[in-house]
């Protein structure tokens, strides 16, 4: 027997960008059910970004759950990069006004889910099998399976925010949907450590070795990262030689205040560049890591899932208290001008940081070049900073 659920809005995703859907449209008054194919715990301890933008930051207020953000984030005013030893701090404050906010993913989540919990959000986890039909119809529905029983939730709209493996986007006509994609030749090696960040702020680094990141998630917690090749295997990399090589890339200067320590988290992430067009076919939304997805570097992936979701909550707001479809209508194509933008910005960033094996002798001098320029150029460095604070949603 199939149990019919009804709501306004289902969201296929309880990442952070499915809840921060979830809470701004409770906000507003507007039913929504979330579905997940993992359970809390699992969504929680994934470990994420943890830079957020101003708008980040503003989205959270207005959702709600910015209390613990605002007792334990870290405000920065800057970071630097580094080439070769060299380095030019971009002073973002004095660039643009702005700042950002050091404050894990994982973290955000959990505040949102503790919101969510507390005003008695629908959820379904452990659901492996969600699948959208009727998409582009006006009660468009999700249909799966959770503890044994067949559940079909109508709605009339489908917020796919599941991530770049999720279901959404391949329910997306093949004929429909277009991709663009950049895999990069090469990956991250994370580590976490319960040390002192070496630097009060961020630092990229070029090193001829390859790309390093000095990172943190508090005053006590690091997260540092190298480049490394696709194919190496994680257990391979004692932490002797991760902090050997670290020390190497960032340089002697930051070397000589790197407190090592063991880790307790160690992987590898491979890079890429993904957009999916359009975002949105007929009554089902895509945003997020759904719809997109960013190299790590210069933190864009969260930030950036959270731009979506501002401007598809105005939309849906302006839907179901208005009357007004004008933002639906526009959402692809306005949340996509904005995806390209922050793809060329981490793209740019990505190609200037790291030692990519084809580079010649004469690439590998303009990014020498590059990284001159940005050292001596105001306008170069406040082009860097306005888009690392975080570009506008329109």
């Amino acid at each position: 027997m199939t149990q019919t659920v009804k709501t306004q809005v289902c969201i296929i995703g309880a990442g952070p960008s499915g809840l921060l859907l979830s809470q701004l449209l409770a906000n507003a008054g507007i039913d929504t059910v979330v579905i997940d194919r993992r359970d809390r715990a699992y969504i929680e301890g994934r470990i994420r970004a943890g830079v957020l933008e101003q708008g980040t930051v503003t989205a959270l207020e207005e959702a709600g759950v910015a209390d613990r953000l605002h007792r334990e984030g870290l405000p920065h005013e800057g970071f630097d990069l580094a080439f070769d030893g060299d380095r030019h701090r971009i002073d973002i404050k004095a660039l643009t006004g702005k700042s950002v906010t050091v404050y894990g993913q994982t973290e955000v989540t959990k505040d949102l889910f503790d919101k969510r919990f507390e005003e008695g959000q629908v959820f379904y986890f452990d659901v492996p099998d969600a699948k959208p039909v009727d998409i582009t119809s006006d009660r468009p529905k999700v249909a799966f399976t959770h503890d044994g029983a067949q559940i079909v939730v109508e709605c009339d709209y489908i917020a796919g925010c599941d991530g770049f493996h999720g279901v959404s986007r391949q329910s997306i006509p093949a004929d429909v949907l277009k991709t663009f994609e950049r895999v990069y030749p090469f990956g991250w090696l994370g580590v976490m450590v319960e040390r002192p960040p070496v630097s009060h702020e961020l630092i990229y680094a070029n090193h001829a070795r390859g790309f390093a990141l000095a990172s943190m998630r508090s005053e006590t917690r690091s997260r540092y990262y190298v480049q490394c090749d696709l194919s190496d295997d994680v257990d391979e990399w004692s932490d002797d030689r991760f902090w050997e090589e670290l020390a190497l890339r960032l340089g002697p200067d930051a070397a000589s205040k790197l407190e090592t320590g063991p880790s307790f988290e160690k992987s590898i992430a491979p890079l890429r560049s993904f957009v999916a067009e359009p975002m949105r076919h007929g009554n089902l939304f895509l945003a997020g890591d759904a719809a997109h997805i960013v190299p790590p570097t210069g933190a864009k992936g969260l930030n950036l899932a959270v731009a979506d979701i501002r401007i598809l909550s105005r939309a849906l707001i302006a839907h179901f208290r208005d009357g007004d479809d004008h933002h639906i209508d526009t959402y692809s194509e306005t949340v996509l001008r904005r995806v390209w933008k922050v793809e060329r910005f981490s793209w740019q960033l990505s190609t200037l940081m790291h030692q990519f094996p084809e580079n010649s002798p004469f690439e590998k001098r303009m990014q020498r070049a590059e990284f001159d320029f940005l050292s001596s150029s105001e306008a170069a460095s406040r082009a860097i900073a306005d888009n690392y604070v975080g570009l506008p949603l329109d």
